[in-house]
């Protein structure tokens, strides 16, 4: 994988080696990307671009790979750690997030290390890992990552009530503003991401662009063009999936809410649940699912499994499998995608219906561990030994 990215050729490397290449350049020179509608990332990106520029002797593309390779690292050790050392309260730990790990992400073959995704996952696990016993700082590294993709700000949603609730969320916000002030200081166009983002369309790999594709089989006359910055579909009616796109995660967030306040039982994994669920809900319900959406989820679900009370190993097996398929999607069969024809669209349809099983599935679990529901429930949370919080404490978990 390494090699094959050595030489900045091929569609994978090429993104780091001409794209990040230049926002780099201009990001140096003091401002962000302007005018430039592929640039769609939160200000804390920039500094992801200008870090492989201060590594001496190498390319920029062979110091862009080292800092992934580095950040892989970070995961596997973290991963490694929570299995030695337990749950947030000092439970038994597991392996098996390592080996999803170590086994998950080589499926994608050489694109994590030719995208910045595993760096920002790298703050992310770590923000997870340390969330239980210091919320401050797995809020502050939350909010950090948030700066760098949005996602991260979605994993604090399982925190428990209470004082962790209050320390975690606020840090998030806090370091996040502190983050944005000084990018917004030294750099110029700090906020330009925000119309490029909101005029995305639907991209050729979501769930609605699957439903696009199945209708272009059917003689719809749209066609797929490169706009924004990733391959869109253009013509009738793609307004309407887009909106529904939107409206469906406006569902999902109601629904993590409903969930956050019927809520009365935690474990020590369910802040890990919760967190691979919500980011599930959102990138099923994105109107663009990028390839390297996989690691996110693939971490997660390693996250999820250093617990051995947690509800989502069905959900991780899910995502092995999707991350699999995805290699399949892209690179290898992503010509096809593009023409819709019915090899590419059954490979997207298959991945498509395994993250969608994978989103159901990780809803339903989640809910059934942390919502009582009368003598089932009470007896399951005894044997999983989770904990009913008081209402009236409005505290778990301490700092």
């Amino acid at each position: 994988m390494l090699a094959m990215l050595r030489t900045g050729r091929g569609d994978i490397a090429e993104e780091v080696h001409w794209l990040y290449t230049r926002w780099a350049g201009e990001l140096a020179a003091g401002s962000f990307p302007a005018g430039d509608v592929t640039w769609q990332y939160p200000p804390g990106a920039g500094l992801v671009m200008l870090a492989p520029r201060l590594l001496p002797v190498v390319s920029y593309l062979q110091g862009f790979v080292a800092l992934m390779v580095l950040a892989d690292a970070v995961v596997v050790l973290a991963l490694v750690r929570a299995a030695r050392s337990g749950g947030p309260a000092g439970g038994s730990g597991s392996a098996a997030g390592a080996w999803l790990w170590a086994g998950g992400l080589p499926l994608l073959l050489a694109l994590p290390f030719a995208r910045f995704d595993v760096a920002v996952t790298a703050l992310a696990v770590l923000s997870l890992l340390v969330i239980g016993r210091r919320p401050w700082l797995g809020g502050t590294l939350a909010g950090l990552a948030a700066m760098i993709k949005v996602w991260p700000a979605l994993i604090v949603l399982g925190t428990p009530r209470g004082r962790s609730t209050r320390q975690a969320w606020s840090a998030v916000l806090g370091s996040a503003a502190v983050l944005l002030t000084v990018l917004a200081l030294g750099f110029r166009g700090t906020f330009g991401f925000l119309s490029s983002q909101g005029n995305r369309g639907v991209e050729v790999e979501s769930m609605g662009g699957t439903l696009l594709h199945l209708a272009r089989l059917g003689g719809w006359p749209g066609r797929v063009r490169m706009h924004y910055g990733s391959f869109e579909f253009l013509g009738p009616y793609v307004s309407s999936v887009a909106r529904g796109s939107l409206l469906l995660t406006a569902v999902a967030f109601g629904w993590l809410l409903l969930w956050r306040w019927r809520a009365r039982v935690w474990s020590e994994a369910t802040v890990y649940d919760a967190a691979l669920t919500a980011v599930l809900l959102f990138t099923s319900t994105s109107r663009v699912i990028s390839p390297q959406y996989l690691i996110w989820l693939i971490a997660l679900a390693a996250v999820c499994l250093t617990v051995r009370g947690t509800t989502q190993r069905p959900v991780a097996v899910l995502l092995l499998l999707a991350t699999a398929v995805t290699a399949v999607d892209f690179p290898l069969f992503f010509g096809a995608v593009l023409n819709s024809s019915w090899q590419g669209v059954a490979v997207l349809l298959a991945r498509n219906s395994l993250l969608a099983a994978a989103t159901l599935l990780s809803c339903v679990r989640l809910w059934r561990a942390a919502v009582p529901s009368g003598r089932t429930s009470r007896a399951t949370g005894r044997r999983a030994g989770l904990r009913q919080v008081p209402l009236e404490s409005g505290a778990v978990g301490g700092s």
